[in-house]
C-alpha cells in the first residue's frame, strides 16, 4: 500500500489524527477498563470487572462506523500512531440539529490536550458538516477535567439536574453545558 499523505486531511490537526474504531482497539480500551475512577465519572455508575470478550465485542460493534451502532465511534491517535483514547458523535436529533458527543482519553495521555484537540475536530464536523446546531452534554459533578474541557471549548453551562445520579453511595448532580453552532464559530 502507498503511504499516506496526511498533509491536508480533515480528521487531524497539530497533535493527533481521528480515524474509525477498529477491533484490533480493543486492548487500549481494556487497559483504560480498570480506572474505575475515570469510567465512574464517565458511565455515571461502577462498571462490572472488566472482561477481554466485554472489551473485544465492544470495539467490534463500533468498528467501521457501522450505521446500526447508533453512533459514529473514533480512534484517537497522536501523530505517531499511538492509540491516545476514543470519542463519538451519538444522540444525533437531524430534525431539531442537536447532538452530543462521548470521550475517554487514556489514562496515560490525559492533561496533553488530546480531548480538546479531539472535540475541536468532531465539533467543527457536526456544526459545518453536519449542519447540526446544538452539541449537549452532562458532566458529572466532581469531574473537574471534562468540566474545564467544556468550558475551554466555548461551552455554557445551562443548569444543574440535582441528585439525579446515584453512584459511590450517594446521589449525585449532572451539570449541563451546551455550545451552538453560533458561539462555536464564534
Amino acid at each position: 500500500m502507498k503511504d499516506i499523505k496526511y498533509k491536508d486531511y480533515y480528521w487531524q490537526n497539530d497533535l493527533l489524527r481521528l480515524r474509525a474504531m477498529r477491533p484490533e482497539d480493543w486492548e487500549e480500551h481494556y487497559y483504560n477498563l480498570f480506572d474505575s475512577k475515570a469510567r465512574r465519572l464517565l458511565q455515571y455508575e461502577l462498571e462490572l470487572p472488566p472482561t477481554i470478550k466485554d472489551a473485544k465485542a465492544m470495539t467490534e460493534k463500533f468498528a467501521y462506523f457501522d450505521p446500526e451502532s447508533g453512533r459514529l465511534m473514533f480512534t484517537i491517535e497522536s501523530l505517531a500512531g499511538e492509540v491516545v483514547g476514543a470519542l463519538n458523535l451519538c444522540g444525533i436529533d437531524e430534525k431539531n440539529g442537536t447532538f452530543g458527543i462521548g470521550i475517554q482519553v487514556g489514562r496515560d495521555y490525559r492533561g496533553q490536550g488530546y480531548g480538546t484537540a479531539a472535540m475541536r475536530i468532531l465539533l467543527n464536523y457536526a456544526f459545518n458538516e453536519r449542519r447540526l446546531n446544538k452539541f449537549n452534554v452532562s458532566v458529572l459533578e466532581g469531574n473537574i477535567a471534562s468540566e474545564t474541557m467544556m468550558k475551554k471549548l466555548g461551552c455554557v453551562q445551562e443548569g444543574i439536574r440535582r441528585q439525579t445520579v446515584f453512584t459511590n453511595g450517594k446521589y449525585m448532580n449532572e451539570i449541563l453545558f451546551g455550545l451552538t453552532r453560533e458561539e462555536f464559530l464564534g
